[in-house]
C-alpha cells in the first residue's frame, strides 16, 4: 500500500509514483470487460460526476490500427488552429506520463506526481475490501480526467484503450464527434474472432446525435458499424483519401511516414473540420477551419515509433509498432519503399530484423510469411523487457518472455536466427560485428510496440533517462 505523505513535511517522489502504479492489478481480459462501469464507479469516487465530463468538449477514437496517428494528426490540426488541446492515449512507449498530453506535450513529473497521490489516495482511503482498486488502464483514465478538466484548455482528444463498448473511456456521453480507424481482428479473447463482433465492440462509443465518421471498412464491418448507428440514431459518415483534396496539396506532406497514414490523416482532417466548425470562436476571435493550416499540422505531426526512422554514424534503425497482420503488411511496404534507394553497388548493404511479439503462434507465424520477402540477412529475437522503461506488464517474466523467443526462432527459418535479452543488447552485439566488416546496416525493430519503447529509451536522447542511457549507433 502506498503511504500518504504529509504534504508539509515530505513530497511525494515520481519514483514512489510508479511503484504504487505498478502495484494496481495489470489490465486482464476480466477487468477491460467491466472497464466501464469500474471506471464510472472509481471516477465518482474520487469527486467527478459523469455531467462534469461534458466540461471540456472532447472527441472519441476507436479502431483496430492507425487510431493513435489519427489522434495525433487531429491534436496537432487543432492545436495549430490556436486551440489549447489535451490528448489522452495508451499504451505508452517509455514513461507512464506520455498518455496524458497538454498542447502536445506530456505533463511533467511534479504534475504528473501531484494528480497521482491525489487520486490514488481517495481511492485507497475508501475502498471497501482490499481488491477494491482500478485497474491500471482505468486509473489512468481517472487521472487524465482530473488532470484534463483543471487544465486551462479548450478541447480534448481520447483515444479508446481496447474495444469501445466496455472500455473505461465510454464513460464520455456527449462527445463533440467520434471516428472509427480501421477495424480488423485483434483482442480476440476480449472482443471475439470476427470482423463483426470486433465492430460492435467498436462501434459502442457511438452516442445519439453525436456525428460519426469512419474509414472505409471490410462490408461484415461496415454492416454493423451501420446497424449500430442506426440503433443509436448517429449519423454515420465514411471519410475517402479524397477529403485530403481540400488542402493545397495532394497528397500532402505527412509526418508520420507510410502510404496508409493517408487515409488516418483524412479522418483526422474531417474531425478536425467538424470541430472547429462548431466552436468558431476561441477568446472572443473568430477562427475558421483552414486548409493551409491543416496541410502544415498534418506535415509536422510526430508519432514515435510508428514508421520512424533513425539515423546514426554506424546504423540506420527504422522503428515501427506493428502487431497485426494489416499494420505488419504496412510495415513491410513502408521498409521496402523506405530502403530502396540502397542500391548502390559500391556499398554491401546488410539488413537486420530485431523483433517481438506478445502474440501467439497465429501472429507470428503470419508476421513471418510478410517479412521473409525483405530478405534479411540475420535476425534478432528480443524481449521487450527493460529497466529503461516504465513497466507495461509486470506480471510478465523474462524467463517467460525467452521462452517466447525460442519459439520464435524455431518457426524463423530463412535466415540465421539469434537470441537476446533485450533491444539493447541485440544492438550492442549488432554494432560489436559491424566493427569487423565495412557493411552499410539497416536495422528493423518490429513485431509489437512494446518493444519500441526500449529501443527509444536507447536511441533517442527525449526518451532516455539520461543521457548516459544512449547508445553510440
Amino acid at each position: 500500500m502506498a503511504q500518504s505523505k504529509d504534504p508539509l513535511t515530505e513530497t511525494p517522489t515520481y519514483k514512489e509514483a510508479i511503484l504504487a502504479f505498478n502495484k494496481l492489478e495489470t489490465n486482464t481480459i476480466d477487468n477491460r470487460r467491466t472497464g466501464f462501469e469500474n471506471c464510472k464507479k472509481y471516477l465518482i469516487r474520487t469527486g467527478i460526476s459523469l455531467d462534469d465530463l461534458n466540461r471540456v468538449p472532447i472527441i472519441h477514437i476507436a479502431g483496430t490500427k492507425g487510431k493513435g496517428s489519427t489522434c495525433a494528426y487531429l491534436e496537432s490540426i487543432i492545436r495549430n488552429h490556436g486551440f489549447k488541446t489535451a490528448f489522452y492515449t495508451s499504451p505508452h512507449l517509455v514513461r507512464v506520463r506520455e498518455r496524458i498530453k497538454i498542447n502536445g506535450k506530456s505533463i511533467d513529473e511534479k504534475q504528473f506526481v501531484n494528480k497521482f497521490f491525489h487520486v490514488y489516495n481517495i481511492l485507497e482511503n475508501l475502498k471497501e475490501n482490499e481488491f477494491d482498486m482500478p485497474s491500471r488502464l482505468t486509473f489512468m483514465t481517472v487521472l487524465a480526467f482530473h488532470v484534463i478538466l483543471a487544465a486551462d484548455i479548450d478541447m480534448a482528444i481520447f483515444e479508446v484503450g481496447c474495444g469501445g463498448e466496455y472500455d473505461s473511456t465510454n464513460i464520455i456521453q456527449q462527445p463533440i464527434c467520434v471516428g472509427i480507424t480501421l477495424l480488423e481482428i485483434d483482442h480476440t479473447p476480449l472482443l471475439g474472432d470476427k470482423l463483426s463482433s470486433i465492430a460492435w465492440h467498436k462501434a459502442g462509443i457511438l452516442k445519439p446525435n453525436v456525428p460519426a465518421y469512419t474509414l472505409e471498412q471490410h462490408p461484415e464491418a461496415f454492416d454493423i458499424l451501420r446497424q449500430r448507428s442506426i440503433e443509436k440514431n448517429c449519423n454515420l459518415t465514411t471519410v475517402s483519401v479524397d477529403k485530403l483534396k481540400i488542402l493545397k496539396t495532394y497528397p500532402p506532406k505527412l509526418g508520420i511516414d507510410s502510404d496508409v497514414q493517408f487515409k488516418n490523416a483524412a479522418l483526422a482532417v474531417q474531425l478536425a473540420e467538424t470541430f472547429i466548425k462548431k466552436f468558431k470562436y476561441n477568446n472572443n476571435q473568430k477562427i475558421d477551419f483552414d486548409k493551409n493550416i491543416a496541410e502544415e499540422a498534418l506535415k509536422n505531426t510526430k508519432w514515435p515509433g510508428r514508421t520512424q526512422i533513425i539515423h546514426g554514424k554506424y546504423l540506420d534503425i527504422y522503428l515501427d509498432g506493428s502487431h497485426t497482420h494489416a499494420a505488419m503488411k504496412n510495415c513491410v511496404d513502408w521498409f521496402k519503399k523506405s530502403t530502396k534507394n540502397n542500391n548502390d553497388k559500391d556499398v554491401l548493404f546488410k539488413k537486420i530484423l530485431i523483433y517481438n511479439s506478445t502474440h501467439g503462434p497465429r501472429f507470428y507465424v503470419d508476421h513471418f510469411d510478410l517479412l521473409k520477402t525483405l530478405n534479411f540477412d540475420t535476425v534478432y529475437f528480443v524481449s521487450h523487457l527493460s529497466d529503461s522503461v516504465e513497466s507495461q506488464n509486470t506480471s510478465v517474466t523474462l524467463d517467460e518472455q525467452m521462452k517466447k523467443c525460442d519459439k520464435h526462432a524455431e518457426a524463423w527459418t530463412f535466415s540465421p536466427a539469434i537470441i537476446k535479452q533485450s533491444v539493447a543488447q541485440a544492438l550492442q552485439h549488432i554494432l560489436d560485428d559491424k566493427s569487423k566488416n565495412n557493411h552499410k546496416i539497416i536495422v528493423l525493430i518490429t513485431g509489437s510496440l512494446y518493444l519500441t519503447g526500449p529501443a527509444l529509451a536507447i536511441l533517442d536522447e527525449n526518451f532516455a533517462l539520461n543521457k548516459n542511457d544512449i547508445i553510440d549507433f
